[in-house]
């Protein structure tokens, strides 16, 4: 559609087009990198222009304005999201933050409790229909635009069309200014790249193939994604699309296809990022464009199954509470999707939500994992709202458990010199026993390879893995559930009872080194139960005694003889050179296990009903994995 010739006495100039405004005026501004720069430039240079109070979600073009105080004079900021150019400006209090769910933020306009006289807004130019598209730029600009009684649109080139709900018939656009000009673009640059990657090794555990994902603001979410190329058909149903997206995107590794909602489409309401980014959704049916009132409605997002919301934050207390939009008084981003698709994932069949966050702050002078919120910080999401966290140490599941487990679980995954600090601020707050014992200082990165999975006849899969710390409670549950037939076998007596005291020694006497315990884990809904326990430890200078558990259900399926597999290989690494296990004669199964691994084995038989196995590693010609006898314990 030519505009001249449709529409000529909507065509200004943008200076003439600005001045249309009204002195006390309440602007609405397009958001983030889809705002209408030429327009904002022009309204701040026009000074008859005075009063102006501006609404706005994501603001870049005016921090080249706020410290001239003729612009704070005539000029009132109003944000709901403090991007990174406004930063400074929070901070010297030149503007004003909203906090509010971004999903309510439309209401705010329709229900005219915001009320809105002019909408500045920037378009792609019309199609033969005259439609134009807000392109990049949907989320709360749809209500912005529809609420205010004066709406001048920058018609830029540059601009894509995006399919949804972004397109505007010319004939609801007042005045159109056609000017072309770059988009803002949001450079990607990881400020760590050792501690990202880090921590996209945990967060890429935690997502299955064929699940939908959320992404919240923030470079460090962005780059999780780049590390999840080894994905296959994952969804899209998110707030925002990034540079992290784009080479998930062109090698197929986002396809939308196994997505329950909206299928073979990325759900979308905002874009921020390149120039390369803005080509490629250029009138690309993949993308779908809604209001933030749709994307980020909790109802909306939990229709996805296995929906994992990933975001992440400024701090986080021992009790699990998070703080986003603030730096103890000063304010720093917003509150923006991440509440909504928190509350969403949990909602969703399947699905969670992951916090992640360094675990140091001021070139690691400080944790970001602390006893308590500093003072003034806000409560974004609650404490029982958070499902998982992950820093840079592991992965912290909080969900359903309670203060004393948080404590554990997330000293665990904090910097290794803040750990006992943080369980002696526990202690004082009586959140944990005062005989706690804090976790290890190591830094156990290289426990990710000890982790490894067997797959049953039964098509279930036990996952294996050290024990942690916060291991304790799950560990008492699973002797408590053995049958005391199991116990007598372990333990040579019939032992009744298994204090916190006991479990507690258990785990602080694993080094990982001279000492190993090994936990196999079964899914049971959105949890893991351990059904299987294997350990050695020091019994000289090359030999370590082996002890197993396996719970009487997965019994004579393997178990014992992967986790002794699995110990061998550790206990080589660490230089020993045998195995010994002392066994009760009857247990004829858990015999068997050994003399099949180790043919050259030798057994001592005692006095009491026991025999003493003996092991040497570098006689060893075990099974294959196949012919793995039964096992008990």
């Amino acid at each position: 559609m030519n505009l001249e010739t449709y529409c000529p006495e909507k065509l200004l100039t943008s200076e003439n087009a600005v001045k249309k405004i009204k002195n006390g005026s309440r602007v609405f501004i397009g958001t983030g990198c889809g705002e209408p720069q030429q327009l904002i430039r022009a309204m701040v240079e026009v000074e008859s222009i005075q009063d102006i109070v501006v609404y706005q979600m994501l603001s870049s073009t005016f921090s080249q304005y706020v410290d001239d105080p003729d612009f704070t004079s005539r000029f009132s900021l109003k944000l709901f999201f403090i991007s990174v150019h406004m930063r400074q400006a929070a901070f010297e209090g030149k503007l004003d933050y909203i906090p509010a769910y971004l999903s309510q933020i439309p209401e705010l306009f329709d229900s005219k409790q915001i009320g809105l006289d002019v909408a500045l807004i920037q378009v792609s130019p019309p199609d033969r229909f005259g439609y134009c598209s807000l392109g990049i730029s949907v989320d709360i600009t749809v209500s912005g635009m529809n609420n205010a009684s004066l709406v001048i649109a920058q018609v830029n080139p540059c601009m894509p069309r995006t399919w949804g709900d972004g397109f505007v018939h010319v004939d609801d656009i007042d005045f159109l200014v056609e000017y072309e000009e770059p988009l803002v673009e949001i450079p990607s640059e990881p400020k760590n790249q050792e501690i990202v990657e880090r921590i996209s090794k945990y967060i890429n555990q935690l997502v299955d193939n064929g699940s939908t994902l959320q992404v919240g603001f923030g470079h460090l979410p962005n780059f999780v994604l780049m590390h999840m190329t080894n994905k296959k058909d994952l969804g899209i149903h998110t707030q925002v699309i990034t540079d992290g997206f784009l080479p998930l995107l062109k090698k197929g590794v986002i396809t939308n296809k196994k997505k329950n909602y909206l299928p073979n489409r990325v759900v979308t309401s905002l874009c921020m990022g390149s120039e390369e980014l803005y080509e490629f959704m250029d009138d690309n049916p993949m993308f779908y464009f809604r209001a933030a009132d749709f994307v980020n409605d909790p109802n909306v997002i939990a229709i996805n199954d296995n929906l994992i919301s990933i975001s992440s934050a400024l701090e986080i207390d021992l009790t699990g509470q998070i703080c986003t939009d603030s730096k103890g008084y000063i304010f720093y981003s917003g509150i923006g999707d991440q509440v909504d698709f928190i509350r969403g994932s949990k909602m969703s069949r399947g699905g969670f939500s992951i916090i992640a966050l360094p675990s140091t702050a001021q070139g690691g002078k400080v944790s970001r994992i602390v006893p308590h919120l500093s003072e003034g910080a806000g409560v974004a999401t609650t404490r029982g709202d958070v499902d998982i966290v992950v820093t840079e140490y592991g992965i912290a599941e909080l969900h359903g458990k309670g203060i004393y487990q948080r404590v554990m679980e997330l000293a665990q995954i904090a910097h290794p010199k803040f750990r006992e600090w943080l369980i002696e601020e526990a202690k004082k707050r009586h959140y944990i026993f005062g005989d706690q014992i804090p976790p290890s200082k190591q830094d156990l990165m290289f426990l990710e390879n000890y982790k490894s999975h067997l797959e049953l006849e039964s098509e279930k899969t036990v996952e294996f893995r050290p024990l942690l710390p916060s291991d304790e409670f799950a560990t008492r549950n699973f002797y408590y559930s053995l049958q005391e037939s199991t116990v007598f076998y372990r333990f040579f007596y019939r032992r009744k009872i298994f204090s916190r005291e006991m479990l507690q020694k258990q785990w602080a006497f694993v080094d990982y080194h001279q000492n190993m315990t090994i936990i196999g884990m079964v899914q049971r809904g959105k949890h893991k139960e351990i059904v299987a326990l294997g350990s050695y430890g020091s019994a000289g200078k090359d030999v370590a005694e082996v002890a197993f558990v396996v719970k009487e259900d997965y019994q004579g399926m393997g178990l014992g003889t992967y986790m002794l597999e699995m110990l061998e290989k550790i206990a080589k690494e660490n230089k020993y050179k045998a195995f010994i296990a002392t066994v009760l004669s009857e247990n004829k199964a858990m015999i068997n296990v050994f003399q099949k691994r180790y043919p050259h084995c030798t057994i001592k038989r005692g006095f009491s009903g026991e025999v003493e196995v003996y092991m040497p590693f570098d006689q060893n010609s075990g099974p294959e994995k196949e012919d793995r006898e039964e096992d008990k314990a």
